[in-house]
């Protein structure tokens, strides 16, 4: 019971540090908008606030900015660093595997394709107000798990082994598809890199809808899988005596988890290390039961995306510095540390 009621505790206090980060980064940014404006302009809209708050002195272009392009995009980053965070953290307990990510099936390689294929031909259609390139991408990446899974379920065993080396193997060769058609296409290798960095820079309400969407549906699919990954971190053998069909979670995950990352690659590009780290950084606080690991892992990879994307888009405003970028390297040397503090306590 007291256990119960500290992570009920730590769980309010995230939940309550996810709009404090959305209401900070709402409020900063290049435009000639103050935070008090920016505050002033969104709580205006609250319902039962609203009618308290007067902004009818405020610009219109204000509004503009805050409503058109401030708060979709952190919206938007929120709900691919959940997505991906959640995915990280599923990935690592069906391959028991630590360093396994997101990224791990292939599956960010095959947007990468499509999403190139899309820029350097030049296809401007859209699709349910997606663009080509996200469009494209999205298909690249469900393709390419199609391919893993046919490669790898054969005679009714999916063996996580065996879907970790061929994602590896897929991806690779997706990575050296990409390189050749960059080197055939020079002209088009500034915005195909770009891409690769993640950015939420075409942000919009209907990227939105469509990856909350996404994200609800994964969520709530994984979140009933929590005991089967519970029972699953004793060990296969064990997990199959207890009742756990392998083979159907395994198919479950990799359907519900790829096409969750395939959504958000699909509208910011490849974004590394946040389903690597925050997972992590979730069992420090949480714990290994995923009831639990899953909606802190949703609310921790919001919050860091969150950070990131404001850190993106004010250091060198009014430049922008790729989303990808800043993960990296606020990731990498965390990651490091987490690394050497774990071995020390070991030693």
């Amino acid at each position: 019971m007291k256990y119960k009621y500290k992570l009920i505790k730590k769980f309010l206090l995230l939940l309550f540090c996810l709009p404090l980060t959305v209401f900070f980064s709402v409020s900063v940014g290049s435009a000639d908008l103050s935070a008090g404006e920016s505050l002033r302009l969104l709580f205006s809209k609250f319902p039962f606030f609203g009618k308290w708050i007067d902004s009818s002195d405020l610009k219109e272009v204000y509004q503009t900015i805050l409503f058109q392009v401030r708060l979709p995009r952190i919206l938007l980053a929120g709900f691919v660093g959940a997505g991906l965070s959640l995915t990280g953290a599923v990935f690592q307990g069906l391959f028991r595997n630590p360093l396994a990510d997101p990224h791990v099936l292939g599956v960010s390689s095959g947007a990468a394709i499509g999403a190139t294929i899309a820029i350097l031909s030049g296809i401007q259609a859209s699709f349910l107000g997606l663009g080509a390139v996200g469009v494209c991408a999205f298909l690249g990446a469900m393709l390419t798990i199609f391919l893993v899974y046919q490669i790898t379920c054969i005679r009714g065993q999916m063996p996580a082994v065996h879907l970790l080396l061929t994602g590896t193997a897929i991806s690779t060769m997706l990575s050296a598809c990409i390189s050749l058609m960059m080197s055939l296409n020079r002209e088009g290798i500034e915005k195909v890199y770009m891409w690769t960095l993640g950015s939420f820079s075409s942000a919009s309400w209907t990227k939105v809808r469509y990856l909350g969407i996404c994200l609800l549906i994964s969520a709530v699919g994984l979140e009933v899988l929590a005991n089967d990954f519970n029972l699953l971190l004793t060990g296969e053998d064990a997990a199959e005596s207890m009742g756990v069909d392998l083979l159907r979670l395994r198919k479950r995950v990799v359907f519900l988890s790829s096409f969750l990352v395939a959504s958000c690659v699909s509208v910011s590009g490849v974004i590394g290390f946040v389903g690597l780290i925050i997972p992590h950084c979730m069992r420090m606080i949480n714990g290994s039961n995923y009831r639990s690991l899953i909606p802190f892992s949703l609310l921790g990879g919001a919050i860091f995306m969150i950070v990131c994307d404001t850190i993106a888009r004010t250091v060198t405003a009014p430049a922008e510095i790729p989303v990808g970028v800043v993960t990296a390297l606020i990731g990498a040397p965390y990651f490091i540390y987490l690394i050497y503090h774990n071995g020390a306590k070991r030693g």
